[in-house]
C-alpha cells in the first residue's frame, strides 16, 4: 500500500509509541522542516545499523502510533528485534529517540517534568501512612505546589481525619475511572474536595476515600486490559493541574497495591528521586519483616514489567525513645541501611492525635509544632 504524496513505494507502519516520543518528534521534525514518515524511516535505518546495546526505554501506556515506512523496512525492522531480545514496541521506541538523540536543534529545550508521584506504602497496618500521607501532602500545598491527597484506602481514615465524607458503594468515585472509566460522567478533579484556609490557599485537594474499593482487587483479577496501569490511566487526565500527587496505599500486597507501585514508577525522561515510594515503618522488630514483604513486591513488579520503581526513603514513625531497647536500636538498624536512607524520624506526639480528633490537618491545627516541622523536612529531604 502507497502512502499518499510519497516518492517512493511506502506501507504503513502501525504499531505504539509512548506519548513523550510521539510529541518530540512530531515537534522536532516541524522544527527541521522533515516529514514524519521520513524521520521515523531514518530513525528505524539507523536502529538497525546500530551495532551496540541501546538503553531500555520506558514504554509503559503507549498508544497506538501510524505512518509510513519504505516497502520491506518495517518487515526487516521486526526481524532484527528477536535477535536484540526487544519487542516491536520497545525497538520502535529506540529509534525514534536515536532519530531524536541524532537531529538535536541547537537550542537547549527545558525538560518538561512529569507530576511528582509519591506512594506512601506499607502492607503493615498502624504504622503511620495516613499521618505521613497527610503531613507531606499539607507540606508541599503550604510551599505552594498544588497538590492531589488520594485515600486509596477503602477504610478512609486520611478521609475521616479531614472531615471528607466518602464515597458510598455505587456512587461515581477512582475506582469508577479505574475499572468502568466509559461510565464516568465527572472528572478527577470535580470528586477531589478543597481543604480550606489561607495556608494552603486552595492548593491542596482530597480525592476521597470509596467504599467500592473494598472489593478492587476482585474487580482487577477480573479486568479485561493491563490492570497494572488502571491507577495511571485514570488519573492522567488530571496530571496537568497539580504539582504533586500523594498516595495514600491500603495496608495491602494485592493488585490496587500493584497498581499504585506501578504509578509511582520512574518515567522515561523523569529525574531520579522525583517518584517512587516513601515507606513509613516503626521501631520495632514486625515492622523490619513488613518491609522485607514490600521489599519482594516491589522488586517482582520491576522485573516483571521491566521499569524502575525508586524507594525515596524510609520514615520513622511514632518513635518514643522511653520505649527503651527495642526503640534505639531498631532506629539504629533502619539508618544503618543506608538504602533507602531514613528521610526523618517522626516522634510520638500529641499534636497529631489532636489534630485528628479536631479533624484538621496537622499543619493547620499546630503550624509550629515538632511533628510539623518533620513533614516540611521530608519534601526537603525529598528534593535532595
Amino acid at each position: 500500500m502507497a502512502s499518499p504524496n510519497s516518492g517512493v513505494d511506502r506501507e504503513k507502519l502501525t504499531s505504539k509509541l509512548p506519548a513523550s516520543l510521539r510529541q518530540s518528534i512530531k515537534v522536532r521534525a516541524a522544527q527541521l522542516g522533515i516529514d514524519l514518515q521520513d524521520a521515523v524511516t531514518d530513525g528505524v535505518i539507523a536502529w538497525r545499523a546500530h551495532t551496540t546495546p541501546l538503553p531500555l526505554i520506558d514504554t509503559s501506556g503507549a498508544d497506538s502510533f501510524g505512518t509510513w515506512l519504505p516497502v520491506g523496512l518495517y518487515d526487516a525492522f521486526k526481524e532484527d528485534c528477536a535477535p536484540r531480545g526487544v519487542s516491536y514496541i520497545q525497538g520502535l521506541a529506540q529509534a525514534v529517540r536515536l532519530w531524536l538523540d541524532q537531529h538535536a536543534t541547537g537550542e537547549v529545550q527545558p525538560v518538561q517534568q512529569p507530576v511528582r508521584r509519591i506512594v506512601m506504602a506499607n502492607q503493615k497496618g498502624g504504622v503511620g501512612k495516613t499521618a505521613l500521607s497527610a503531613g507531606v501532602a499539607q507540606a508541599y500545598a503550604e510551599d505552594g505546589q498544588r497538590v492531589l491527597l488520594i485515600d486509596y484506602d477503602p477504610q478512609g481514615h486520611l478521609s475521616h481525619q479531614l472531615n471528607i465524607p466518602a464515597i458510598d458503594a455505587g456512587e461515581e468515585s477512582l475506582v469508577t475511572h479505574m475499572l468502568e472509566r466509559e461510565k464516568a460522567r465527572k472528572t478527577i478533579q470535580d470528586l477531589a474536595a478543597v481543604i480550606p484556609g489561607e495556608r494552603f490557599g486552595g492548593r491542596l485537594h482530597v480525592l476521597p476515600a470509596a467504599f467500592d474499593a473494598f472489593l478492587l482487587d476482585a474487580g482487577l483479577a477480573m479486568f479485561r486490559g493491563p490492570r497494572h496501569a488502571v491507577l495511571e490511566r485514570a488519573l492522567s487526565a488530571a496530571e496537568a493541574d497539580y504539582d504533586v500527587i500523594v498516595i495514600d496505599s491500603p495496608p495491602s500486597l494485592g493488585l490496587a497495591m500493584d497498581a499504585a507501585l506501578f504509578y509511582g514508577r520512574q518515567r522515561d525522561g523523569e529525574q531520579e528521586g522525583r517518584s517512587g515510594v516513601v515507606i513509613p515503618v516503626e521501631a520495632e522488630d514486625s515492622s523490619a519483616k513488613a518491609y522485607g514483604m514490600l521489599v519482594k513486591q516491589i522488586n517482582a513488579l520491576m522485573a516483571d514489567y521491566d521499569l524502575h520503581l525508586e524507594q525515596l526513603g524510609l520514615v520513622v514513625s511514632k518513635y518514643d525513645s522511653r520505649r527503651g531497647f527495642i526503640a534505639t536500636s531498631s532506629l539504629e538498624k533502619w539508618r544503618s541501611l543506608g538504602t533507602p536512607r531514613v528521610l526523618a524520624v517522626n516522634k510520638d506526639l500529641r499534636e497529631q492525635r489532636e489534630a485528628v480528633r479536631v479533624t484538621q490537618p496537622l499543619l493547620a491545627y499546630a503550624p509550629d509544632s515538632e511533628q510539623a516541622h518533620t513533614m516540611r523536612q521530608i519534601i526537603r529531604e525529598l528534593a535532595s
